[in-house]
């Protein structure tokens, strides 16, 4: 219903009844509540379940970690180690099944072109998994 703001010009009314808008809008509403349940496809996929327990892990599978100082001088496994001697135990690591993952530790004030090559060296004796061990932000020694 609409009501005039006074005065007698009788003129057309300029305000807009949204009770139709909202009629249409509830029923647009109250469909798609029904039909969209209707229309998802529910696909059933058995989940994992998570567990806070480790598998057993057997030595061949324990990652390598290798270890880059801020003057260049390279260990595996804690142990000092040539660049030659990294790269023949980076290729017969990469042969060993499951492969393990090669986890670089490197010295933050380390040039990046030191771990660029040992990272090079990885991948040319086709090492597929490689990580960087990194300090959690704030637990630094003073």
């Amino acid at each position: 219903m609409a009501f005039s703001a006074g005065g007698s010009s009788g003129g057309v009314m300029a305000e807009i009844n949204v009770t139709p808008l909202v009629d249409v809008m509830l029923v647009l509403l109250i469909i798609f509540m029904i039909t969209a349940p209707l229309a998802a496809h529910k696909i059933k996929v058995e989940l994992p379940i998570a567990s806070l327990e480790r598998p057993p892990e057997d030595a061949a599978s324990q990652p390598i970690t290798l270890t880059v100082k801020d003057t260049g001088d390279l260990f595996w496994n804690d142990e000092p180690i040539t660049e030659a001697t990294m790269i023949a135990q980076l290729r017969v690591a990469a042969q060993r099944q499951p492969q393990p993952e090669v986890q670089i530790r490197a010295d933050k004030d380390t040039e990046y072109q030191v771990i660029q090559t040992v990272m090079s060296d990885a991948k040319s004796a086709q090492i597929v998994k490689l990580g960087f061990i990194t300090q959690a932000h704030g637990t630094g020694s003073n």
